[in-house]
């Protein structure tokens, strides 16, 4: 796998459900569609910028330590869709991506109206995992010195199973083979 992809903000993570038999786009009774391949190169790294909302925010005014785990999956969805795939074409496929494993570290706090900019790479793939490491940080205000903080550092582990829930083959361009 090789490329990178800047992706710009995304309005909102894409659903990943495990074991589900249907939902949006999905098919039910292990029914699966084709999954289109990427037209170019498969995207290895990317970015995506957002606005800390006031809802990923504790009492304090920090955000809340669950709010960054939709942050990284926005990363991920944006890699994919950067190769010309989305997870949308995943589960019309009847291809699901749960995560297995999260790590993170916190390394400053985030508050409320920050911006971040979430990075994402693949950090190797076998043929039914796929892993991402990620740096979040924040970037300065409008008219700052243009520094950027690491916030948050983290690590997925995610595996490939069908609608019946059965692990399964990660497509072999994802996979890397």
């Amino acid at each position: 796998m090789s490329g990178s992809a800047s992706a710009g903000s995304a309005d909102g993570p894409a659903g990943q459900t495990a074991g589900r038999s249907g939902g949006p786009g999905g098919q039910a009774g292990g029914q699966a569609g084709v999954l289109r391949e990427p037209v170019g190169p498969v995207a290895t790294q990317g970015r995506v910028r957002l606005r800390v909302r006031y809802c990923e925010c504790d009492p304090m005014g920090v955000v809340h330590h669950s709010s960054y785990v939709p942050w990284l999956e926005m990363g991920r969805t944006e890699l994919l869709r950067a190769s010309g795939v989305s997870y949308a074409d995943f589960e019309r496929a009847g291809i699901y991506l749960v995560i297995t494993r999260l790590e993170c570290a916190y390394r400053a706090p985030s508050r409320y109206d920050d911006e971040l900019v979430v990075h994402t790479r693949v950090l190797g793939a076998t043929r039914v995992k796929i892993r991402h490491g990620y740096e979040v940080y924040r970037v300065a205000p409008e008219g700052g010195a243009g520094w950027e903080q690491l916030v948050l550092t983290a690590e997925t582990t995610l595996a490939c199973v069908g609608a019946d829930g059965k692990v399964r083959a990660l497509p072999e361009w994802l996979a890397g083979e």
